[in-house]
């Protein structure tokens, strides 16, 4: 009796294992013993497990994004002649969306931005109010490093204000101004005289002109015809300076509903090329990303960085499944989300996609 139980016992601890050979990724590490490589450390975040694992997929997702060509797809059977052509199909990219929160501007990850920007990797961004002026801010005066448990009563008294662990000396929203009303201005002028109608991504696309700094990433996005949204325009220091315009210098209009068209506009033509969604944080850049993709039935890929949970509902912490419900990404979509700070992930995947392809080119 007593050799039945530990048979018993010995059945259910042992328990027999179906085989993982060949079907799942092994995991381990990189070996240092084979010295300093960042390329072959980066690649071996796919088997090291985590979310280094989830980086090393959202890398993988992020070349497949730029590698794709209509190429490679088999012509429908109702599609135009040109549609056929193959030198027309190799030339049809994957539409690439950008969206991030206004603290990685405040961040160095601007540089980042920058870079994909000036070297229009991207085709369309979307971001928050602080993720334009603090671009063109630290076009006129520096960030610093500070710590997160700084007082603020006692930063209040000093003039800095605290982001994160980043302080931004008052005085550079009060340069801010004295750079930004001047082109109010003269934007209410072309609008009572020429007619312009200013819409949020013509009054950043002029804003980018403007500074004329080759540090900014509207600077590039300007040069490079990449449009820039932000449905959010007033919700900042350029909210601010646009209230204090408004009574110094009353009129100007700015129409949010051009933008939409435009936004959405973005998407729905991009067919029949695909498109691919790279989103770091969340709130309103990542949902207007993906609302806009929902005009064509979702996104074909999608990358999300961010720390935020699902649990409280918020469409920040929302993983990529969530969208799919909506019609936002497609089913068959490649798709992950790293729960990781996007100032420590985003470069590392720049470094091994965008960065990588452009660095084999030169």
């Amino acid at each position: 009796m007593e050799d039945n139980l530990l048979s018993s016992v010995r059945s259910v601890v042992f328990k027999q294992s179906d085989s993982l050979e060949g079907t799942c990724t092994k995991i381990e590490g990189y070996d240092f013993n084979a010295g300093v490589d960042y390329s072959k450390l980066l690649k071996s975040m796919v088997s090291t497990g985590f979310q280094a694992s989830n980086l090393g997929d959202a890398i993988h997702v992020v070349n497949q994004m730029l590698d794709w060509r209509l190429s490679y797809e088999t012509p429908a059977e109702d599609c135009s002649e040109e549609e056929r052509d193959e030198e027309y199909r190799k030339s049809v990219k994957c539409k690439v969306f950008l969206g991030f929160t206004s603290n990685l501007i405040s961040s160095g990850v601007r540089d980042t931005v920058r870079y994909l920007a000036e070297h229009r990797m991207v085709d369309v961004v979307v971001t928050t109010a602080g993720g334009i002026e603090e671009d063109l801010i630290k076009c006129l005066a520096a960030t610093y490093k500070g710590d997160f448990y700084l007082s603020g009563a006692h930063l209040r008294s000093k003039g800095l204000n605290r982001i994160g662990n980043l302080l931004v000396p008052n005085e550079n929203y009060c340069k801010f101004e004295d750079w930004i009303i001047p082109i109010f201005d003269q934007m209410l002028k072309e609008q009572n005289s020429e007619n312009v109608l200013w819409t949020p991504s013509k009054v950043i696309a002029r804003l980018g002109k403007e500074i004329n700094n080759e540090s900014s990433y509207l600077y590039w996005a300007y040069k490079n015809y990449i449009p820039v949204f932000c449905p959010g325009l007033t919700d900042g220091s350029l909210g601010d300076m646009l209230y204090f315009h408004s009574f110094r210098n009353p009129g100007l209009i700015i129409d949010i509903v051009q933008d939409i068209r435009a936004m959405n506009g973005e998407a729905i033509h991009a067919n029949p090329g695909k498109t691919g969604m790279i989103i770091l944080g969340g709130g309103m850049p990542k949902h207007h990303i993906c609302n806009a993709n929902m005009m064509r039935n979702g996104a074909d890929y999608a990358v999300f960085i961010n720390t935020a949970q699902e649990f409280d509902g918020s469409d920040s912490g929302a993983r990529p499944d969530e969208a799919v419900s909506w019609g936002k990404i497609r089913g068959s979509a490649q798709t992950v989300k790293v729960h990781c700070d996007a100032t420590i992930a985003f470069p590392l995947l720049v470094a091994e996609t965008f960065a990588a392809k452009m660095n084999k080119r030169l």
